[in-house]
């Protein structure tokens, strides 16, 4: 490759030989510019675009052009008639065999993060860290893409996949430009270690995170009710737990979790599937009451719902096409491309804001989306050939204007927490996102799997992206108090949410005296906890919390 490709490395990088080579434009600091190779998923198909000049790429009807720009490079695609899949661009450098590498997860995590050997097949969403003991590189889109993005990196090259699909299929994009991405690339400093540089690249990634405007704690019914809640169960939680709160000035949240909506008749009972997220079940009555009790108790409301639920009867011209994982004749899914559909989602959120709500977690929509979970999406997304009503928009932007229509509804009064929601699409939308997969109140490997995994590698996005939400200290007659301990603990101290999911009656004199000390800590800003060992241990257990190294044994 000709030499004006390239950049010299400083000297502290230089010396750990991470690039033998890294590629160079536009005389700007990125670690990348033009890529070597640019192809195009057209139907089944991967096809090469050759090079135009001014940093484009063409095949046939097909497009793509690079730009540059403050801190980051654009990515443009156009497609006039071809049904688009995916763009993927490639990069030719050397990287020592040694280096380790970290990705993200789409979604949530599911106690699978972790500092992993080069291997070149492994897709890294959103971003990838490159470490070789002693330096880092940073490779990354910019948060709320209009493609769902990866990267992979090998011993000589490094890729970006920008998949493009609407549904199942290729998207039509028609004569418009798809501003697809903004890639951003960094640096470690030699002054500062992984983790360090990981928080400012998050930092970079995302221009403007919405942050709750006090730390966020509370409780949560969810993991001692596990759907059978009643009014009386969450009077009684939220009396005991209010009187272990002293921030007068920062309420915690009471969350009302699944079981509080309209039943289906297909499916009564079911918490996790519900008519109608306007209407309370027979067991709440009147959510505006529940709402005034709570705040007479010291607390603060808030609710769960799933959004793209559909009505048992629903019109069949407002649901998804059924697919592997969402073709439950009993649990019909609305379009989120439909404009009747989006309507109706936002007005859920006036009746919240009658009933004096103040947060509401929402869930479910990348399930019910692409019909599968994060830790499935190995291949691909979601099964292939199918379409939503609108074949226009990318699933990016399909997602994004779900997400911008629940943060328009709700307005400034109400917190949103995102629940198996696209993480990176989250972010600047949400005030709050669950970062793993459900922890438990009645296993103790599930929390110590999904929420330490979790909090180790995604707290470098904490009050960059948003403030991250572990999961709940699932405290049951289940879990030994000594385990779940150290759980409030950690999250009590690391500056991220604290909910506790109480069971009322094991609730003895000490451990309400601990509860009321987390709760203390977690009312205030404190320092962001940061893991010392997340570099070799999936399940970090030395953290550094409150300016102190503390020792967890999650065993």
């Amino acid at each position: 490759m000709d030499r004006r490709n390239f950049v010299k490395l400083s000297a502290a990088a230089a010396a750990t030989v991470l690039f033998r080579r890294v590629t160079y434009a536009n005389g700007n600091a990125a670690l990348i510019g033009q890529p070597n190779d640019v192809w195009a998923q057209a139907g089944g198909d991967w096809v090469q675009l050759k090079a135009s000049g001014n940093n484009s790429f063409v095949y046939k009807d097909i497009s793509v052009s690079l730009s540059g720009g403050g801190n980051a490079t654009a990515v443009s695609i156009q497609s006039a008639e071809t049904a688009l899949g995916a763009i993927r661009l490639k990069w030719k450098h050397d990287t020592a065999t040694s280096a380790k590498t970290m990705g993200d997860h789409f979604e949530r995590t599911y106690g699978d993060m972790a500092w992993k050997n080069l291997d070149g097949v492994a897709k890294n969403p959103w971003y990838v860290l490159i470490n070789d003991g002693s330096h880092t590189a940073c490779f990354g889109v910019k948060t709320g893409c209009n493609t769902i993005c990866w990267w992979t990196a090998g011993p000589d090259s490094l890729e970006l996949i920008l998949d493009t699909r609407s549904g199942g299929n290729g998207v039509q994009l028609g004569g418009r430009k798809l501003h697809a991405a903004d890639i951003v690339t960094m640096e470690g400093t030699a002054s500062e270690n992984a983790f360090a540089t990981a928080r400012r690249f998050c930092k970079m990634m995302c221009d403007k995170p919405r942050l709750p405007k006090l730390p966020v704690y509370g409780i949560n019914d969810w993991y001692y009710a596990y759907g059978n809640n009643n009014p009386k169960l969450i009077r009684e939680t939220t009396a005991i737990m209010a009187e272990l709160a002293t921030d007068t000035n920062n309420r915690p949240f009471s969350v009302i979790d699944a079981g509080w909506a309209e039943y289906s008749p297909l499916l009564p009972g079911d918490g996790g599937w519900n008519e109608d997220y306007s209407k309370p079940n027979d067991k709440f009555k009147d959510m505006h009451a529940m709402s005034v009790e709570i705040k007479k108790l010291g607390m603060r409301p808030g609710l769960w719902i799933r959004p793209l639920c559909a009505r048992h009867d629903e019109k069949t011209s407002l649901l998804a096409p059924k697919i592997p994982g969402r073709d439950d004749p009993k649990a019909p899914v609305l379009d989120p491309t439909i404009p009747e559909n989006i309507e109706r989602i936002k007005n859920y959120f006036s009746f919240y804001k009658a009933w004096e709500i103040e947060m509401v977690k929402h869930d479910y929509t990348t399930y019910d989306i692409f019909g599968r979970w994060g830790i499935s999406m190995k291949k691909d997304l979601t099964t292939p050939n199918w379409s939503f009503n609108n074949k226009t928009k990318t699933n990016a932007e399909i997602i994004n204007h779900l997400y911008g229509s629940i943060r328009e509804a709700a307005g400034k009064g109400i917190y949103i927490i995102g629940c198996n929601t696209i993480s990176h699409l989250s972010a600047g939308q949400f005030e709050l996102n669950r970062i793993g997969d459900d922890t438990s109140g009645k296993e103790w490997n599930r929390t110590r799997k999904m929420g330490v995994n979790t909090m180790g590698f995604r707290m470098v996005q904490h009050n960059n992206f948003y403030a991250v939400d572990g999961d709940c200290v699932g405290l049951t007659a289940d879990i030994s108090w000594e385990r779940n301990k150290q759980w409030m603990q950690l999250l009590a101290e690391s500056s991220a949410p604290l909910f506790i999911s109480a069971q009322p009656d094991i609730l003895n004199a000490d451990k309400k005296a601990f509860i009321k000390d987390c709760f203390t800590r977690a009312a205030k800003p404190q320092p962001i906890g940061e893991p010392l060992d997340w570099m070799t241990n999936p399940a970090p257990a030395k953290w550094k919390l409150n300016n102190r190294e503390v020792d967890f044994d999650w065993s």
